[in-house]
């Protein structure tokens, strides 16, 4: 199986989540990451969880009904990363971190995809550095055992504040945590600075990844402004055996910036030079 192009579903967040999927399907992307943010995506935790086999089960009939699959479920418990991080000092806030995550695990399946997403956690000063990594390593070893009830691998995203903000604190967390893989996103430390050649070995553990410009100080940028070598990337995963999904993954959200760009524009230039270097003929 060659390497496949996804979209987030968050990508067009001023849409009804119905017409989304039918954008998606019109780009000739037949794969979506499915966003569930509690407080800014069309898909929250708070709803879908009410009812985890009635809610996935409509997610799934919408997809099948415009020929689409769901590639990742990416779940984000709390807008400010921070108020239910996997590694929350308080521990009635990490049981409820876990309780969502069973649920993500049974809606994920439900809705017919194999890949879920998560933060890594976050630092918290009260408990110290160490202390807060040793946590999210316990939470994350928790995490791939559940995971294996329902043959789903689970991603962390390193990214900027976490406790895997920098690639050898990335490649340090995944050597302490067996199974654990990361949805990639180059932009998290291109935008501090850190050049590709630092990032690049991430891509071996790498399950899932993401795919939008960035520079340096810019978390998003245009295809235009983008400085990350995608195609050299791209050559990596195949060089490493990736099977993998690389996901169009423009945010639309007053954050790092993050609302400066024409989501679809940015989108489908990504498409049409990400395409060619896969061999994705799934649009033709």
């Amino acid at each position: 199986m060659g390497l496949k192009l996804a979209c987030a579903d968050y990508t067009f967040p001023l849409l009804q989540h119905d017409d989304v999927l039918t954008l998606i399907a019109m780009l000739g992307i037949r794969d979506v990451d499915i966003g569930l943010f509690e407080h800014r995506s069309h898909l929250q935790p708070s709803d879908q969880f009410k009812n985890v086999s009635r809610s996935a089960k409509a997610l799934k009939k919408s997809l099948d009904a415009k020929g689409l699959r769901a590639a990742d479920v990416f779940l984000q418990v709390d807008d400010d990363g921070r108020s239910f991080a996997i590694n929350q000092p308080d521990a009635s806030r990490r049981r409820q971190a876990r309780d969502w995550f069973e649920r993500t695990l049974e809606y994920t399946a439900a809705c017919g995809a194999k890949h879920v997403t998560i933060s890594p956690g976050v630092h918290f000063e009260e408990q110290g550095r160490a202390a807060s990594t040793a946590r999210g390593c316990e939470e994350l070893a928790w995490r791939i055992e559940r995971c294996g009830a329902y043959q789903i691998v689970l991603g962390v995203e390193p990214h900027i504040r976490s406790i895997a903000s920098r690639p050898k604190s990335a490649l340090r967390l995944v050597s302490k945590v067996p199974g654990l893989t990361f949805s990639l996103d180059y932009g998290h430390f291109t935008c501090v600075g850190v050049p590709d050649a630092e990032v690049e070995p991430l891509i071996p553990h790498a399950s899932h990844f993401h795919v939008r410009g960035a520079r340096r100080g810019m978390l998003q940028a245009s295809f235009r402004d983008n400085t990350i070598d995608f195609a050299r990337a791209v050559e990596v995963m195949k060089n490493v055996g990736y099977h993998g999904f690389l996901t169009l993954e423009y945010v639309w959200v007053d954050w790092e910036g993050c609302d400066r760009v024409d989501n679809l524009s940015e989108t489908i230039r990504f498409r049409d030079f990400l395409r060619p270097l896969l061999d994705d003929t799934s649009g033709s």
